[in-house]
Order: C-alpha cells, then sequence, then structure tokens
C-alpha cells in the first residue's frame, strides 16, 4: 500500500505524457538502398626479427639483401573484391644496428606482376638507443584495384654497411587498416 497514491498517479500520468509527446521524424523506407555500412578491419600482415646471422650466406660471407615472401590470401576473398574501397598500411622498424636499411615492400599478383611498390629507409640505431622508423602508405580508392589484383607481399631489406660493427636487432611489423562500403 502506498502512503502517496496521488504522487504515483501524477508520476504515472506525467511518465504517459512525455511517451505520447515525443518527437518522431518522417521515415521514408525508398530511401533503404542509400544506407550503407563501412567498417574498418586491423590486419596484422607480417611480423618478424632479424639479427646479423640473417645477412650471412651459407658459405659465411656478408649478404647485405635478404627477402621474404607471405602470401595474404584473404586479398582473394568476395568481400574484398567487391567491397574494398581504401587500405592505409602501416609498416614499423625497431633498429638496433649502426647501420641503415633500405626497405622496399612490393605487392604483386598472382603472376608475380607488380601492383604496388613502398619504398623507405630505416634509420640506424644502436644497443642502448633503439631507433623506430615508421611509415605509412594510404591506397585510396583510384588506385584500390592495385590491392584487389595483389596476392603476395615481398619485403626486401638491403643492410648499408658502415665502419661499425655489423651487430644488432631490427624488429618488424605491419599492419592494413582495411576500409570497405557495403
Amino acid at each position: 500500500m502506498s502512503l502517496t497514491p496521488g504522487i504515483d498517479k501524477l508520476i504515472l500520468c506525467l511518465a504517459c505524457l512525455m511517451l505520447a509527446s515525443g518527437c518522431v521524424k518522417d521515415i521514408d523506407l525508398n530511401q533503404a538502398e542509400e544506407i550503407g555500412l563501412s567498417p574498418d578491419i586491423d590486419v596484422d600482415l607480417l611480423i618478424y626479427d632479424v639479427e646479423e646471422d640473417y645477412f650471412q650466406s651459407q658459405t659465411g660471407t656478408f649478404q647485405p639483401i635478404i627477402r621474404d615472401t607471405v602470401r595474404l590470401e584473404f586479398l582473394d576473398d568476395d568481400y574484398i573484391q567487391k567491397d574494398l574501397s581504401e587500405v592505409e598500411f602501416y609498416f614499423k622498424h625497431t633498429n638496433t644496428f649502426p647501420q641503415s636499411f633500405s626497405n622496399t615492400i612490393k605487392f604483386l599478383s598472382n603472376s608475380g606482376r607488380e601492383q604496388i611498390v613502398v619504398r623507405y629507409e630505416v634509420a640506424p640505431g644502436s644497443a642502448n638507443n633503439p631507433v623506430e622508423t615508421d611509415h605509412t602508405e594510404l591506397i585510396e580508392e583510384n588506385n584500390i584495384n592495385l590491392i584487389r589484383n595483389s596476392i603476395q607481399m615481398v619485403v626486401e631489406l638491403e643492410a648499408h654497411p658502415n665502419s661499425e660493427e655489423f651487430k644488432g636487432k631490427l624488429e618488424f611489423a605491419s599492419t592494413g587498416l582495411f576500409k570497405f562500403e557495403f
């Protein structure tokens, strides 16, 4: 039993009045085709660490260039082929070598044809002062077919020897922010 039956009725009437006087905007159901979804998907592409022994041939001689190739099978999926609108690639190196490196990343078609080539320099560092080098590459809608045609990513590192001892570690991480328009 309520001690204030008049207040309970007043609150109930006010609540009903607020619900009845709510704002409603006209909805045009013919505009349903204009509704679009734009999800973003962040994907790790390639992550690795290399040390000085990676730059040694089987005979023990220094080879300044190393390469790695990965297949990006997800680029062949239907939703990528139809709805991909933009990609932002992010590449990050952390270098403790006292040498700089040239980094080349190639996106290749199934037949090995170059679609996109990204080049940048990796700054030298030291064991006590690792240096980070970041690079961002934006592929917009006018070039998005080049990504749709890609299936492989080739990463090529070229060391630039100097008078310092060639010793250290180079960490690499790459991601792609894939944007879609459905």
